[in-house]
């Protein structure tokens, strides 16, 4: 039947296009990836120009198990980024990092386990996103980073308090990185390998061992950080990577999700082309509604294809849990401790 709103000629370039840059098994992979690596870059918008760190270090604290610090550093001129590092304190020599990514939360609190918000403990408990604690009681370092448009990186609003929770706003810095020729996504990438500059200026942090987590939004920021930071040595993105067909093309998403062009040259399986053989955990929900599995199964496939053809496919893990939209982290860390 023919659609009087546009979603029919959308749904039929889904489903009868391939993108440009897709996995050929038949053809040699290195061009493969130097090809997919630049276009990823083109596509996620203009790099901001590199500027000194200028780390600042504003307070320290020690708990029972690790030291926490409060690191404030600029990521380009005119913004500076702010995230929680964690020390465990009884680790010999240096220790990997995880860079934590919380989603469309109230902020990278969540990733720490601190409830300040109505809805934060469900949050945390019913969803494992407390990343932080439970890089801590593996023996990893963390660093819970606030994504831009997200918990203390907002945009103010007309009647905000002290109390206004702080949700996220993520419409408006998205829709002006697009008018300024960038991609939300790109800039929060950047953000995460500006992180991963500061991280690597800690004796305690061994820079060979550098990996990112998160869920939802932050699994998606980990997937693509992923993709264009070679430091990052094992992602782990939570219920984020799937078709783009069946997820951010099926229902309405947040526009930091989208990239201009990126299905057209892409489905998220092919990306793993940027990746491999670096280390990646996929992490999904049996019942997640908005990136359900048979577009998680089938972008896996690819993926491992893609390690297959590296020679590395022991290099890529699928996890599914048995509930919906959150991270798994009993699941996940069975497979973290195998291949950090």
């Amino acid at each position: 039947m023919k659609l009087i709103s546009p979603d029919g000629a959308h749904q039929r370039v889904f489903i009868e296009g391939k993108p440009l840059y897709a996995f050929d098994p038949e053809k040699e992979l290195a061009s493969q990836q130097k090809a997919a690596k630049e276009k990823l870059r083109e596509l996620l918008g203009k790099e901001p120009e590199k500027v000194e760190a200028n780390i600042r270090v504003e307070f320290t604290k020690e708990f029972d198990d690790f030291v926490e610090k409060r690191i404030r550093f600029t990521v380009e001129k005119d913004v500076d980024a702010i995230g929680h590092l964690w020390l465990p304190k009884k680790a010999e020599g240096k220790v990997p990092c995880f860079v934590c990514l919380q989603g469309h939360s109230t902020g990278m609190h969540i990733s720490m386990g601190r409830a300040i918000y109505p809805g934060d403990e469900k949050s945390i408990g019913g969803g494992d996103r407390d990343f932080a604690v439970q890089c801590i009681k593996h023996g990893v370092a963390a660093f819970s980073l606030e994504q831009r448009a997200m918990g203390e990186r907002i945009i103010p609003m007309e009647g905000d308090t002290e109390d206004t929770p702080t949700r996220p706003r993520c419409h408006v810095p998205s829709m002006n990185a697009l008018l300024l020729g960038r991609t939300m996504i790109g800039e929060r990438v950047w953000d995460v390998s500006r992180a991963i500059d500061v991280l690597v200026t800690f004796p305690e942090i061994d820079g060979d061992r550098i990996g990112c987590m998160g869920n939802s939004g932050g699994g998606t920021t980990t997937y693509y950080a992923a993709c264009m930071e070679e430091r990052i040595r094992l992602a782990v993105p939570s219920c984020a990577v799937c078709s783009y067909k069946d997820s951010i093309g099926a229902m309405e998403h947040c526009v930091c999700n989208f990239i201009p062009h990126i299905a057209e040259n892409f489905d998220m399986g092919d990306l793993a082309l940027t990746i491999a053989p670096r280390k990646l955990i996929v992490v999904s929900g049996l019942h997640d509604p908005i990136f359900p599995q048979p577009g998680v199964q089938k972008e896996f496939a690819t993926i491992k294809s893609v390690f297959k053809a590296a020679g590395k496919e022991e290099n890529c893990r699928l996890i599914v849990g048995g509930e919906g939209h959150r991270f798994y982290a009993k699941e996940a860390w069975e497979a973290i401790e195998e291949m950090l």
